[in-house]
């Protein structure tokens, strides 16, 4: 028998379906559902998967489900779609651009690129993305407006999140910036980031993000080095707050911290409730004005176990940050996993439930539901 399986369906009298007797006959096939048959999932077992509308409706022994379209999968394994938590679509791509001249930013350059930078992640498994996008300076709204153009032309594809990312918020130089980032929300990203480090009150910038995110049911997601222990004492002191959560990356300088700094500040991310990303290929774009240094990933093991959801991405791809990347989540899975922050189950699991969740998704699981 199944191991999940939905009940029969019911008459409108609120009786089982069946014969003139009142027993429940035999279910007629959906030819509209999808059963993935002979699959193997992480625990070992090898099962026949039934989904419809997007929902897993059944899991059973292998043959034991009503027939649908079958795909057989021969025993491969079945896991949890991944998810990119932390892309740049909007300056994706340009490295080669870059080198040649001026990085085109009309409004169809843009949308191409995140539209083509989104189905290379999407071709590496990735079935939603997070875009952080840079608003003001000369191209104002235009990026953004690109990339809520491309995420509509994307929808039934992958799932696309736009960040609001101003450059400064604070002082006489942060008024234009933070009228921007409330046009921002109201064109539709419906979450807030940017780099308090690049701001000259860091400050003042993280408290202008968590109002506005209050104010308007926003998710924030800023761009850290992480090399300030007091700074992430004031954020996480800040951020414990907010509903939703807070989410921060790639915190790289955590790694350049005595032992003692970096587990402090962890512990304090932790109980306000603050989650991670990090980026194992290195610093993306929003950081790239930094002094130059030897960029590490963040301390992912030290994280966890003090109690931080750390989530994966893959940050640059192909960009003046870094002119490499695939956008492919197994890559940085690889990374974590090769550089023993993480094992290799726990390293999937950042760029896929993890990823999913500091995303704000559902999490996803082989069962029925």
């Amino acid at each position: 028998m199944p191991d999940s399986q939905p009940q029969p369906p019911k008459n409108p009298d609120g009786e089982a379906a069946g014969g003139a007797d009142g027993a429940a006959g035999p279910a007629a096939p959906d030819w509209s559902a999808l059963v993935l048959c002979g699959a193997r999932l992480a625990d070992g077992r090898t099962v026949d998967v039934r989904l419809s509308g997007g929902t897993i409706e059944a899991v059973g022994t292998p043959g034991s489900l009503v027939p649908g379209t079958r795909v057989d999968l021969n025993g491969y394994l079945l896991l949890p779609a991944p998810a990119e938590p932390h892309a740049h679509t909007d300056t994706a791509l340009t490295a080669d651009a870059d080198a040649a001249g001026p990085v085109p930013h009309t409004l169809e350059d843009v949308q191409r690129r995140t539209t083509e930078a989104a189905l290379l992640h999407l071709g590496h498994g990735a079935t939603a993305l997070r875009s952080h996008v840079r608003i003001g300076d000369v191209q104002g709204l235009r990026s953004l407006e690109a990339v809520l153009l491309a995420r509509r032309a994307l929808r039934g594809l992958t799932d696309l999140t736009a960040v609001a990312v101003p450059r400064l918020l604070t002082g006489a130089a942060g008024a234009d910036g933070l009228a921007m980032l409330r046009d921002a929300v109201k064109m539709g990203a419906t979450v807030i980031g940017g780099c308090p480090d690049l701001d000259p009150d860091p400050t003042g910038y993280t408290e202008t993000v968590l109002e506005i995110a209050a104010e308007h049911g926003c998710a924030v997601d800023l761009h850290t080095d992480g090399d300030d222990p007091a700074r992430l004492a004031r954020l996480a002191a800040m951020a414990g707050r907010l509903r939703p959560g807070v989410t921060l990356g790639p915190c790289g300088g955590l790694a350049r911290l005595p032992h003692d700094l970096a587990v402090r500040a962890a512990e304090q991310l932790a109980a306000a409730g603050v989650g991670g990303v990090c980026l194992p290929q290195g610093d993306c774009c929003a950081l790239e004005q930094r002094e130059a240094r030897v960029s590490r990933c963040a301390p992912v093991r030290l994280l966890r176990a003090a109690g931080v959801a750390v989530a994966a991405g893959s940050g640059a791809l192909r960009d003046a940050a870094n002119p490499v990347g695939r956008g492919d989540p197994l890559e940085a899975a690889y990374l974590l996993a090769s550089r023993g922050e993480l094992r290799p189950y726990e390293a999937y699991d950042a760029v896929s439930t993890a990823a999913r969740a500091a995303l704000g998704l559902p999490r996803v699981r082989g069962e029925a539901g």
